[in-house]
């Protein structure tokens, strides 16, 4: 089963996590919506650099720090997905309140490895 997959935090930095996330993402059929600082392109996906509302996503996977994700609280609680991912180093409990107060399941997980162990 494919879910549609938002990665916040992400980049064209092949050493990145959120780089590798894609690429894996990608390479198991997933589709995926980008959104990072800086534009361009990562396995044919498209890094966008603003907020847009995407309709149906099923997980939000954070690669960005606790500070950095202030900016996108209301947006995650707009989006209403299935679940959003804490990856590592992403591990916020004043969002994960938000998100259990907005009814929007989480997770302190890496993507990488439940991809790696077909639990994604």
């Amino acid at each position: 089963m494919t879910k549609k997959t938002l990665v916040i935090g992400a980049s064209t930095n092949p050493n990145s996590y959120s780089n590798v996330a894609i690429q894996r993402l990608v390479a198991n059929q997933h589709e995926v919506i980008a959104l990072g600082k800086k534009e361009g392109e990562v396995s044919g996906v498209k890094i966008l650099t603003s907020k847009k509302i995407v309709k149906d996503i099923d997980t939000v996977t954070l690669y960005l720090n606790k500070k950095n994700q202030v900016e996108y609280y209301d947006y995650l609680v707009e989006l209403k997905p299935q679940r959003v991912l804490f990856n590592p180093g992403a591990e916020n409990e004043e969002l994960e309140k938000l998100l259990v107060k907005n009814n929007i399941a989480f997770e302190r997980a890496c993507t990488l490895v439940l991809l790696g162990i077909g639990a994604y």
